[in-house]
């Protein structure tokens, strides 16, 4: 669709049939500066303390009355952001093209009022019935001691948020039937978590997939490039068929096994093609931090610190990696898990498995190496941090910036400036245990032309000890109780990684099965095998 259509707002001649729901008290005052319109102005003696069921009765029937009626004005003046308010009621004939709505009132809930909306879009000699639930909150106003409802978006339309709106019209990109890589379709119904995938999918590829646009009501949202969210179709358009790597199999076990935790991503892909099989989040903003999360992946990042240090000759798999109780670099003290035991004669294997901060933080300044050696391996062998994957959506790179100071020891263990994502991490076990840097993609390369990322890969002799490594510690190290029950051939990295003003650490895991690797990260989840681990072995489980 067109961006330069004017903010619209659900509105048109509303009846409103204020039935006789009881309201209650709720404790609750606005913490927004501004009242609204103030018809009254401030009045002498006026009210202090959380609006009083009459107030919350009478406020809400009058929201609902103006907005009714079509006055845009004197509803906006019912609320506590009236310029805001008044922008989306009076735009709501012009764009999103809805009228003879009517709206039903439910029981209140202290000062929250819920409401049914039933209505009709009509555009282009189309019509089609529209209904959705929402609720509004009546809250005091600080300046004018007035019961005003409390401006959201959401008020006109639960989908709504900052500064989105509401438009009704000719699609700009025909409607798609994306298939997985069995020909199954895929649909945000069946498969909840990629809503905001298939809708990226449908704005970059719905004229190439060779479908026609058809008639809809969507939410145009506020950030660039982010692609329209349909809510009705009042004239289908002719669907074009695209097809994805997405296995439904894997897809259907990712989406069930990010339920378990709230914030939740995971991603699995098939080392041997780059193909990614599934993508899940469970998230309450919507945000495909799957594939465009950017945080701390904690020690599942001793996988590239490892390579790098057997591809720079400082030690091997057999070879001492002491794990003493704490290391310290630049006046800093590092320490690891509570409980760990230390073991000066270690070896790499054994510290990885156990996952050992200090002996891999004690062996970043033995030479060649440098504070960009760490950058160099994450590139030129893993295919990081150069902005240039192309997998059919947006998607973030990872990030593993050339640092001195505290942050370069940091960053051998996940923490410091390193970011990464679900994807990244997967797609890093992937390249671990095949020593071939594939880039993952969603979308064949065939059907836009685009190149996808090159990296070197690693030395073959380096990815056996890697994988071997991971092997150990999904069968005795810190993953082993995750990873039990699985058969085939296996290995794992756990992680958790601290993030300032947390209570608890975000959650990271990342493994392979045969010709699968999958990697997730549950925000605030704790240890590594705590969340993160379980929803990997789910994916996992059910291979691709």
């Amino acid at each position: 669709m067109g961006k330069g259509v004017r903010a619209a707002v659900i509105g048109g001649v509303f009846a409103v049939m204020v039935g006789g729901a009881g309201y209650g008290a709720f404790n609750i005052v606005s913490a927004l500066s501004g009242d609204g319109g103030g018809v009254d102005g401030v009045a002498a003696g006026k009210r202090t303390g959380p609006p009083g069921e009459d107030e919350v009765k009478e406020t809400s029937a009058e929201f609902f009355a103006a907005w009714r009626t079509g006055e845009a004005a004197e509803a906006a003046s019912y609320t506590n952001n009236d310029a805001a308010a008044e922008q989306l009621l009076g735009a709501f004939a012009d764009d999103a093209h809805i009228i003879d709505v009517n709206i039903t009132p439910g029981a209140a809930r202290g000062t929250t009022v819920p409401y049914t909306v039933k209505a009709k879009v009509v555009y282009g000699g189309k019509s089609e019935p529209l209904s959705y639930k929402s609720e509004l909150k009546v809250v005091r106003g600080l300046t004018t001691g007035r019961a005003l409802v409390d401006w959201q978006p959401s008020v006109v339309h639960p989908e709504l948020k900052k500064d989105d709106t509401l438009v009704t019209e000719r699609s700009a990109t025909p409607p798609i039937e994306a298939v997985g890589r069995d020909g199954t379709e895929l649909t945000k119904e069946k498969y909840p978590s990629l809503g905001p995938v298939l809708d990226a999918l449908r704005d970059k590829y719905g004229e190439k997939a060779g479908g026609s646009p058809g008639i809809e009501l969507v939410v145009r949202h506020a950030g660039d490039g982010a692609p329209d969210t349909p809510l009705l179709t009042l004239a289908k358009g002719e669907p074009g068929k695209l097809t994805t790597t997405i296995s439904p199999s894997a897809q259907a076990a990712a989406e069930k096994a990010v339920e378990r935790f709230a914030q939740s991503s995971v991603v699995a892909v098939k080392p041997s093609t780059g193909e990614v099989l599934a993508v899940a989040n469970n998230r309450t903003d919507g945000f495909n931090a799957a594939f465009e999360g950017q945080a701390a992946p904690g020690s599942t990042m001793k996988i590239i610190t490892a390579a790098m240090l057997i591809d720079n000759g400082v030690t091997s798999m057999n070879g001492p990696a002491p794990c003493p109780d704490t290391a310290v670099w630049q006046s800093q003290t590092f320490k690891n898990l509570t409980g760990m035991k230390a073991n000066e004669g270690a070896t790499l294997a054994n510290s990885f498995m156990r996952s050992c901060n200090t002996a891999f933080i004690k062996l970043i300044d033995e030479k060649p190496l440098t504070g960009a050696s760490l950058t160099q391996e994450a590139e030129e062998r893993f295919g990081l941090g150069r902005d240039d994957w192309k997998t059919g959506i947006v998607s973030f790179d990872g990030s593993v910036p050339a640092v001195d100071g505290p942050d370069r020891a940091a960053g051998a263990i996940g923490q410091g400036q390193v970011q990464m994502s679900p994807l990244n991490m997967a797609s890093v076990t992937a390249t671990a245990i095949t020593g071939a840097f594939r880039q993952p993609y969603l979308v064949s390369p065939k059907l836009d032309g685009r190149e996808l990322a090159q990296a070197r890969g690693l030395r073959s002799s380096t990815a056996a000890q890697l994988k071997q490594m991971m092997r150990l510690t999904a069968t005795q190290g810190t993953a082993m109780e995750t990873m039990a029950g699985l058969g085939g051939d296996i290995g794992a990295k756990t992680g958790s990684a601290e993030v300032d003003g947390n209570a608890r650490s975000n959650s990271w895991f990342t493994g392979f099965r045969d010709d699968v690797a999958a990697a997730a990260m549950t925000e605030e989840g704790g240890h590594g095998g705590d969340a993160a681990g379980p929803i990997v072995a789910a994916v996992l489980r059910t291979g691709g």
